[in-house]
């Protein structure tokens, strides 16, 4: 009796990981929808292109060497190993049993978790160069940071490594998935400049308005769904009461949190702006989110609303600084995943007792250093040789028919014989 019930309790914890993880791949759908909203309608069918190519690229390049970085163990705390392409041996019934509800759910499912955390982190860095970068470029980058910089650092906290051992939190990855694309996208940012017409010589800073926004909202409300896996998921476990309980708390601060992000967004969007705006909303919704991302399951629920609350405050004002700055980024995804991440990590230190602030920033100032260096010097390689910058022709005509030879909506451009 005492066995059926471990193998009920691993069959069930296997399925819950599994849900998780399809729920957080359809995530994709949410970034791919809310990027092809906000960018113009002559840049739609490249970022669809780069959106589901990078999740494939990011589930080959895990399974290849990424997912064995991460978790195959390390020389030291710092450097982790580097054992070649997944293993498909999965755990016997004698093993499990044997571990007494140690061994909880199938290895197999765990890879399939974590890999759609990869790709959500390359997702970050498509909204941020949209409109003026290459797709190959773009491409080969997303073999490095799926495959070698995110695991990297990945390993140094949920791996065993050396921020594991310093005490740094972060239960689902505010910095370890959200800053880590944040970092990477502003590292391209910098090398690859502002779109053309977006920054006046005077300071002036234009609008480029996106071409859908009921698509952007859909996408919005699909993160927002998927976020319940991204979060809920990382309990790890469902089939005893305590671990039921956690996730039902999990599922309560995410939603709570994003609610609050949006409000603060809008709120902060009218009183700076004198209209309320709605992309402004969007990424409080995602700013909601991310803040919340590395302790959903400690705070009060009140407490979790304030947290997204402050998140939809700070991404309006990053949005504005950024663009102060003429640093351009199309969907706001350095703000909503960097910046915010930043304070998703920090605001840890609001509920959980072992966190401690030190940790905290340790966490932070590795990640960013480590990705941003890796990524920059990544970046100006695909610069000096191949270029990651489309000619000012074709980015006045459109990456679509440039990269993709394809248009979105070619309806509405055809013109008449």
């Amino acid at each position: 009796m005492e066995n059926q019930v471990i193998e009920i309790a691993y069959a069930l914890d296997t399925f819950y990981f599994l849900v998780s993880g399809a729920l957080v791949m359809w995530m994709a759908a949410g970034f791919t929808m809310l990027e092809a909203g906000l960018v113009r309608s002559k840049s739609t069918v490249e970022i669809l292109t780069k959106n589901i190519a990078l999740y494939s690229i990011a589930c080959i390049m895990y399974m290849i060497i990424g997912y064995n970085i991460m978790y195959g163990g390390g020389i030291n705390s710092l450097i982790p190993s580097f054992w070649p392409v997944l293993s498909s041996v999965d755990h016997s019934v004698e093993e499990v049993v044997a571990s007494g509800g140690e061994v909880y759910y199938s290895s197999l499912s765990d890879f399939f978790f974590q890999v759609v955390f990869v790709a959500t982190a390359m997702s970050i860095v498509s909204g941020a160069v949209a409109e003026r970068m290459k797709l190959w470029a773009f491409l080969i980058f997303c073999v490095v940071l799926t495959g070698f910089i995110y695991p990297f650092q990945g390993f140094w906290s949920w791996g065993g490594g050396f921020l594991s051992n310093l005490g740094y939190s972060d239960y689902a990855g505010s910095g370890i998935v959200h800053l880590t694309g944040a970092v990477a996208a502003l590292a391209g940012v910098l090398l690859l400049g502002a779109r053309k017409g977006k920054y006046g010589p005077k300071g002036q800073i234009n609008a480029l308005p996106g071409a859908n926004l009921p698509l952007a909202t859909l996408g919005i409300f699909i993160l927002w769904l998927g976020w319940f896996g991204f979060n809920g998921g990382s309990e790890l476990k469902v089939s005893d009461v305590e671990s039921a309980n956690n996730v039902a708390r999990v599922f309560t601060n995410t939603n709570l949190a994003a609610a609050g992000g949006v409000v603060a967004s809008l709120i902060t969007s009218r009183l700076l702006f004198g209209k309320t705006d709605l992309t402004m909303g969007l990424n409080g919704a995602l700013a909601g989110l991310v803040a919340i991302t590395a302790e959903p399951l400690m705070p009060h629920p009140l407490l979790a609303t304030l947290i997204g609350f402050i998140g939809g405050v700070l991404v309006v004002f990053s949005i504005v600084l950024l663009d102060k700055m003429r640093i351009d980024d199309p969907a706001g995804a350095i703000s909503a995943h960097g910046t915010v991440g930043i304070w998703g990590v920090f605001a840890v230190l609001l509920s959980n007792p072992d966190a401690t602030f030190l940790a905290q920033l340790a966490g932070v100032v590795s990640i960013f250093t480590f990705v941003f260096v890796l990524s920059l010097l990544f970046w100006l390689l695909l610069k000096v040789t191949m270029g990651i910058r489309v000619s000012e022709e074709d980015e006045m005509s459109g990456v679509d028919i440039a990269e993709c030879g394809l248009e979105a909506y070619p309806e509405f451009t055809a013109t008449r014989k």
